[in-house]
């Protein structure tokens, strides 16, 4: 057995206390060390029983083998003969497994040597585990860290014990991220590596709303007054859709407090972001009139809806039209993620345009002229020559009756 004495426990419950490793895992990687380090001094790579038993009482760590007893020993390295098994314990019978020591003489400098890669190794990995295991329970919640610094437009947010990436595509635009500084992220993934789990963390994600209002009103944390809906612009604009579960309670009027004193917090930790509070309905038009605010809506026309597409036109006043559409569509575009419905926003005025020019487009239709009948020249010949002919037929007639009476008269 090997002396190691009470400094090593020390050292566990240090490393268990600053890294969160439990003195469990570091005497169990002690072990494993030791046993590594006497198969690659033996050369007995393939051996399986052999083990390390360190006795905390006494702190003393050995190596042992594990030996079934036998009457004929066929195999030394796994088996022991009856008698000799008694030199070490008198009640042990056949079929019953006995330990060995078999820890080498000098070993302590050569197994402190093999082993030193070992367990620095196995409290690397469990470092990681841990670090795993609590930000796999994070993911998805908002976090409070320190920025550290930026790096390849990456802003490195130090979140506990360990460091998380923003990426650029999730910070706020125009928003200085000043080394130093207490910030409050969301955590969006956890990724396993090689070395510490890498975290991705967002400056910019509309769930950031969501766990602010949480926080800062209680009757959403009770489950009275209920987030529908979120879409944000972050840095500029955010609409919010609320519900009240009671008749009692004003959705919209518990989001913004006493005086405005929740909303005024809220807008505060989002460095003056507007927020819109829409009270949500199951009515789709009145849900998009409540969505386009503040903008006044004189009439909203649903055009399509089912499961693919969901189309309404909205009708406001000529002095509302910017209003509602808002800069760069900034306010038309947030009412559509908001409710979900593809919104065309137009003036009264447009609307009287659009009807005088379908007006207008019906064309006035004459009747058609009668169709001049075409003759071919053949036709009209063969006409003449008929009409010849029944003139001839008419003056020979009238020759034989003239003849006729003149005869009748001479008798």
């Amino acid at each position: 057995m090997i002396k190691i004495g009470t400094a090593l426990f020390e050292a566990c419950e240090e490393l268990e206390r600053e890294r969160g490793i439990s003195k469990e895992v570091l005497i169990a990687s002690l072990c494993d060390a030791l046993v590594a380090a006497y198969k690659k001094h033996m050369h007995v790579k393939e051996a399986t029983n052999i083990e390390a038993i360190l006795d905390e009482q006494t702190g003393e760590i050995g190596v042992f083998s594990t030996k079934t007893v036998v009457e004929n020993v066929e195999d030394p390295d796994t088996q022991i003969s009856l008698e000799d098994a008694k030199e070490i314990d008198d009640e042990v019978e056949i079929d019953d497994e006995v330990k060995i020591e078999v820890t080498p003489e000098q070993f302590g400098r050569i197994a402190a040597q093999s082993a030193k890669q070992v367990i620095t190794q196995r409290i690397r990995d469990a470092e990681r585990n841990n670090i795993l295991n609590e930000f796999l329970e994070k993911k998805g919640t908002l976090t409070t860290g320190i920025i550290q610094r930026v790096e390849n437009r990456n802003v490195i947010v130090n979140i506990g014990k360990t460091d998380a990436i923003m990426p650029q595509r999730e910070q706020i635009p125009r928003e200085y991220y000043k080394p130093g500084n207490r910030i409050r992220v969301f955590v969006l993934n956890v990724k396993e590596t090689n070395r510490l789990p890498q975290v991705i963390v967002s400056h910019a994600h509309p769930e950031i709303v969501r766990e602010l209002f949480e926080l800062e009103v209680p009757e959403i944390e009770d489950g009275i007054v209920e987030i529908k809906s979120i879409a944000r612009e972050a840095g500029f604009r955010t609409k919010i859709a609320v519900w009240s579960n009671d008749p009692e309670v004003d959705s919209v009027g518990a989001c913004i407090g006493p005086r405005g004193s929740r909303i005024q917090t809220i807008v505060g930790e989002l460095k003056n972001e507007k927020i819109d509070i829409v009270r949500w309905s199951p009515d789709p038009v009145e849900y998009i009139v409540n969505a386009i605010s503040p903008a006044r809506v004189v009439s909203v026309d649903i055009m399509t809806d089912d499961e693919e597409t969901k189309d309404a036109l909205v009708v406001v006043p000529d002095d509302q039209l910017s209003l509602a559409i808002g800069r760069e569509g900034q306010n038309v575009r947030l009412a559509h993620r908001l409710t979900g419905w593809k919104i065309d926003i137009k003036s009264v005025s447009q609307m009287e345009d659009e009807e005088a020019s379908k007006t207008s487009n019906y064309e006035y239709q004459e009747e058609p002229e009668e169709e001049e009948r075409v003759v071919d020249s053949d036709e009209i010949q063969e006409e003449i020559e008929e009409e010849m002919n029944q003139q001839a037929l008419d003056e020979e007639d009238m020759q034989s009756e003239e003849a006729d009476e003149t005869s009748g008269e001479e008798e």
